[in-house]
């Protein structure tokens, strides 16, 4: 069995607290989050996203079993979290460790 597929966005904002909730609360309408103290995370298919909220950090995560499903829920997260932050312009970048790391 291989490993998941894994990538990690960390974004620094002074308000992750209100991205978290406004992504959360748009991409709600499609996909149904669940939330545990700072993390939520949902399901897309095979793969999953989580929005965690850090002090003056929003890290995205996302988690499949391939590449395409990887890039959608990097894309889904990504895209929307910059659109949302485009004023203060938030930038999502997204790493994904090195195989065998």
């Amino acid at each position: 069995m291989t490993s998941p597929l894994t990538a990690r966005a960390d974004v620094v904002t002074d308000a992750p607290d209100r991205y978290a909730k406004q992504l959360l609360s748009h991409l709600g309408r499609r996909v149904e989050f669940t939330t545990d103290g700072n993390t939520s995370t949902a399901g897309f298919g095979a793969a999953t996203g989580s929005v965690v909220v850090g002090d003056g950090v929003l890290t995205l995560r996302a988690e499949a079993p391939d590449a395409e499903s990887l890039a959608r829920v990097q894309h889904v997260l990504g895209s929307h979290l910059e659109r949302f932050g485009q004023r203060n312009e938030l930038i999502v970048t997204w790493v994904t460790p090195a195989p065998g790391a």
